[in-house]
């Protein structure tokens, strides 16, 4: 990874939050370590889960009780406010011809209460969300415009929540191809990126097996999404310096279940403090 020399300019620093759903929850531990040490970004990149961590935090102070207030939403959120899914909903959902399998009211309402921005371009700190065009099949990087409808946008999972149309776009959740958008924080120049993501892409170990139709369907977005991972980290290890906070699920828990939230904030507070420790020694004895 490339190093800047502490005599040097403040080197432009993003904040790179990846989806995962449900465990985005522990991003809330990782920015609280972030915050404790004064690190804050010049700008955020978000997607999925990530997109709604990002888009709160960007026009609030960048600080501990920032943290806090987002933890308290989390620790508030069940799967039916995302994910209303009943036997009922499943059938009508698998028997109709839509392009979605449950509303996205619950996910609107919960952005409503806590967005502050209405428009991106407002937000305090540079929000950018990334999503996917189905029509064309290209990335998009929402920087400008309607806040609310370009994060429905950047969370809606294909085939479970509506695609959102935008111009002549139709989009999608941007985490169907990257899921921890850190090319797109690259091509805004930044110089130093953290990485808040859900899953670490250097594990190997076997999850526990999905529960339902629902959780296998997101562990395969997964998986596919965490080799895209370990190659952006190989690749643009020369174009910025990459700190890469880790996201040890020790668990199992699934994408889907929203009962864990104070146990995934608490472990990746844990282990983000004690990687930006080590980070911190490296750089003393590197000076």
């Amino acid at each position: 990874m490339r190093t800047i020399s502490p005599t040097a300019r403040a080197p432009r620093t993003a904040f790179v939050l990846s989806g995962g759903a449900s465990l985005g929850a522990m991003q809330v531990g990782m920015l609280r370590a972030l915050y404790e040490r004064g690190i804050t970004p010049d700008l955020l990149v978000g997607t999925s889960a990530g997109a709604l961590n990002a888009a709160f935090v960007a026009s609030r102070p960048q600080n501990v009780a920032t943290a806090e207030e987002l933890a308290g939403v989390w620790r508030a959120v069940h799967r039916d406010d995302v994910f209303p899914i009943d036997a009922r909903t499943l059938i009508g959902g698998l028997t109709n011809h839509g392009d979605h399998l449950v509303s996205d009211r619950g996910l609107r309402r919960l952005a409503r209460r806590h967005m502050q921005v209405v428009r991106l371009e407002d937000a305090a700190i540079p929000l950018h969300l990334v999503a996917f065009d189905v029509l064309s099949g290209e990335e998009v990087r929402l920087s400008e415009g309607a806040a609310l409808e370009a994060l429905l946008a950047a969370t809606a999972i294909p085939g479970v929540l509506p695609p959102v149309p935008r111009g002549d776009r139709l989009l999608v959740d941007g985490g169907v191809v990257d899921n921890t958008p850190i090319s797109h924080a690259v091509e805004l120049g930044a110089e130093r990126i953290y990485v808040l993501a859900t899953a670490d892409p250097l594990e190997r170990g076997i999850p526990a097996p999905p529960r339902g139709a629902l959780d296998a369907a997101l562990h395969a977005f997964t998986v596919l999404v965490g080799a895209r991972l370990e190659v952006d980290l190989a690749r643009y290890s020369t174009e910025a310096e990459l700190i890469v906070l880790p996201a040890v699920n020790r668990h199992h828990v699934q994408p889907t279940d929203f009962d864990h939230a104070s146990r995934l904030i608490g472990e990746a507070l844990a282990d983000a403090r004690m990687a930006l420790d080590a980070a911190e020694r490296v750089e003393a004895v590197a000076a």
